[in-house]
C-alpha cells in the first residue's frame, strides 16, 4: 500500500477536522475490513472512514482486550488502502494508545496507514481501570506533538472520557474530564453510556451542552418499549459534532451471516 504524502495527509486532516461541526455532525459508520470499507466509503453520505477496535479484533480472530498494536495496524492496512483509493480521511481506533508505545503507535498510524485521526481512551485496556486525568491529558498532548512533528498539525483526537462507562464516576464527571481533554487539543470527546443504563435524551443533551457540542455520541436503541430509540437524527438535533456506531455494522453482518448459513443446513 502506498501511503499518501505528508502534504496530502496534512490537507486531509485539516478537512477532516473541519467536518466536526456541532449540530451538523460528521456521521461515521465504523468499518472493520476492506469489504465493509468499500461499501461504506462508496455511499453518498460518507465523508470519512473509521474503524472500531472491537470489530477489528473479532474479525482478526481475537478479542478487543487482547488486540495488539501490530494486529490492529495489520488488519487495518486494507481499510487504509480503500480510504486512500477513495480519497477519504481515515481515523482509527487506537484503544488506550498501547501504554508506553503511544508515540510509536501514533507515528505508525500516520506513516504506515495514513491515518489523520484516532480514538484515544482514558481507561486502560487490559483491566478497565481509569487513568489519572493528568496522565490522560498529557497523552493527548503527546499524541498531537507526534502528529505535528510529522507535519500533520490538524490531527484529530477523539478522546474517550470513560468514567461514566466504567462506573468510576457520573456522566457529569465524564463531561468535566472531557473539558480538560478539549483544552489539551482534542477535537471531540467521546462519551459512552454504561451498557446497562438507558440512554435518555435529556442526559445526552446535558453532555452535549456541557462540552459545547464537541461530542461524539453513539446512539443507542431503547431497551424497552417504554421509550423511543435515540437515532442519529436525534443526536444531530441535540447539537453533537460527531456520531459513530462502534461495532454495530460488524454485529449486523454476523447476524445476517448466521441466518444465511442456517438456511443452508435446514432440513438436515
Amino acid at each position: 500500500m502506498s501511503t499518501p504524502s505528508i502534504t496530502t495527509l496534512a490537507a486531509r486532516a485539516r478537512s477532516f477536522k473541519g467536518l466536526h461541526v456541532p449540530g451538523t455532525p460528521l456521521r461515521l459508520a465504523n468499518v472493520y475490513d476492506a469489504t465493509s470499507a468499500r461499501i461504506v466509503g462508496s455511499l453518498p453520505g460518507c465523508r470519512a472512514l473509521a474503524s472500531a477496535s472491537h470489530a477489528v479484533a473479532e474479525a482478526s480472530g481475537t478479542t478487543d482486550e487482547q488486540l495488539t498494536l501490530e494486529q490492529n495496524l495489520t488488519h487495518l492496512a486494507p481499510v487504509a488502502a480503500v480510504a486512500h483509493e477513495l480519497g477519504l480521511p481515515l481515523t482509527i481506533d487506537l484503544q488506550d494508545g498501547y501504554g508506553e508505545r503511544l508515540e510509536e503507535a501514533v507515528r505508525l498510524a500516520i506513516t504506515e496507514l495514513g491515518a489523520v485521526g484516532i480514538n484515544l481512551e482514558d481507561s486502560r485496556h487490559e483491566d478497565g481501570s481509569m487513568m489519572d486525568e493528568d496522565e490522560a491529558v498529557e497523552r493527548i498532548r503527546r499524541t498531537l506533538r507526534v502528529a505535528a512533528e510529522l507535519g500533520v498539525p490538524d490531527f484529530v483526537v477523539n478522546a474517550r472520557s470513560d468514567t461514566f462507562l466504567m462506573k468510576a464516576g457520573s456522566l457529569d464527571e465524564s463531561v468535566r474530564r472531557g473539558r480538560k481533554y478539549l483544552e489539551a487539543g482534542a477535537t471531540t470527546v467521546y462519551v459512552i453510556w454504561p451498557f446497562d443504563q438507558e440512554m435518555l435524551e435529556e442526559d445526552v443533551k446535558r453532555a452535549i451542552g456541557g462540552l459545547d457540542g464537541k461530542v461524539n455520541i453513539l446512539p443507542r436503541k431503547a431497551s424497552t418499549g417504554q421509550r423511543r430509540d435515540l437515532t442519529p437524527a436525534d443526536v444531530a438535533r441535540l447539537g453533537a459534532a460527531r456520531i459513530s456506531v462502534g461495532p454495530h455494522l460488524y454485529r449486523v453482518m454476523r447476524e445476517a451471516l448466521t441466518e444465511a448459513a442456517n438456511e443452508v443446513f435446514k432440513g438436515e
